[in-house]
């Protein structure tokens, strides 16, 4: 066995989604529960096929999207895992719809943050060990720090 690092190329500092599902349909379900959950949703979602002709399957809203998620998944080629990027909205705006699509088995990271794959691979193939979400912690939050936890929360929506 073999490990290796897969850095998630994300030029535009985009949110994404990496998961795990089980079944050459996901594709068709992603993109129909997003587009069910976001009427006017900015995505690409690609799809590592794990068996049969093992090609990389892609969907979506938004042709530069698409090609990077294309991208993104061939770079890991690791079987039945997925990627969505998005544009114009937040992994919180369809994480829990995406999760409830049948096929979904794991989400291994929602973020914009930059992102390693931890990949192992063998002579039958690739998968995702886990994944480097962003950085180490520098401290722990002040009373100053969680006000302004609350103050950006408020400012973006989330909160009121």
């Amino acid at each position: 066995m073999e490990l290796t690092i897969v850095t998630i190329e994300n030029p535009d500092e985009l949110n994404f989604i990496l998961g795990h599902s089980h079944f050459i349909k996901t594709i068709e379900d992603i993109h129909e529960a997003i587009v069910c959950t976001v009427p006017d949703a900015k995505f690409g979602v690609a799809f590592c096929e794990a068996s049969m002709d093992c090609l990389v399957r892609y969907s979506g809203t938004d042709e530069k999207l698409i090609l990077l998620a294309r991208e993104n998944a061939f770079a890991l080629s690791a079987g039945h895992s997925f990627i969505i990027f998005m544009k114009d909205m937040f992994p919180v705006n369809i994480l829990n719809t995406i999760k409830n699509v049948p096929e979904v088995a794991r989400i291994h990271c929602a973020t914009a943050n930059p992102v390693q794959v931890i990949i192992a691979e063998t002579d039958q193939g690739r998968g995702i060990l886990g994944v480097i979400d962003g950085f180490p912690s520098k401290g722990i939050e002040t009373e100053d720090d969680i006000e302004k936890r609350k103050g950006f929360l408020r400012m973006i929506g989330y909160k009121q």
